[in-house]
């Protein structure tokens, strides 16, 4: 009993900290104010990188011997990444062998997005992943194009959803053949 309450003290302590100074494109709080040991975070794709532009959702899962213990730390985001499991699962020192109570969810977050920034090379989880984002740098021109076709696209759905069926066309940016294509 006497972890549960240190772990929603530290939980308490860490919400404050993110609320008073929280990390640059970077955010985060519990999911509701009944649990404090489910949070919802969200990070920003940070600049100069492939994510850049994104906004991703994660969920962090904290367990009652928290600190002494990392939380899980998941993307609830689809993600596509050397380093991110499928299921969104981070493979990432800090909350694995690293782990140290000096680490907050500020930490965390910081430490996602610098994964997002510069791969771990030391712990590969997909190869295929890996060799892609290694031999395939992220021309600024294809980076701008894609998120100005994801900006299009979105209003467009946006606008769809609003005034019904609507005959139009748009460009789409496909991303694997390097092309524009037209979708009715």
């Amino acid at each position: 009993m006497a972890s549960s309450s240190s772990a929603q003290l530290r939980l308490m302590s860490d919400l404050k900290s993110i609320i008073n100074e929280p990390p640059e494109g970077c955010s985060a709080s519990p999911l509701s104010d009944e649990n404090l040991f489910v949070w919802s975070a969200t990070i920003f794709g940070p600049d100069e990188t492939p994510w850049e532009g994104g906004v991703f959702s994660l969920r962090m899962t904290f367990g009652q011997n928290y600190p002494e213990k990392p939380p899980r730390v998941r993307f609830t985001s689809e993600m596509f990444h050397p380093n991110i499991y499928r299921d969104g699962t981070l493979c990432m020192d800090i909350i694995q062998d690293a782990w140290s109570p000096c680490h907050n969810v500020s930490t965390i977050l910081t430490s996602v997005q610098q994964i997002l920034r510069q791969l771990n090379s030391t712990s590969k989880i997909s190869r295929l992943i890996t060799r892609e984002y290694v031999a395939v740098p992220v021309n600024p021109l294809i980076r701008n194009i894609r998120s100005s076709v994801s900006f299009l696209s979105t209003f467009w759905k946006q606008l769809w959803c609003v005034i019904g069926r609507v005959s139009f066309c748009f460009p789409v940016y496909n991303i694997s053949s390097c092309k524009y294509s037209v979708r009715a």
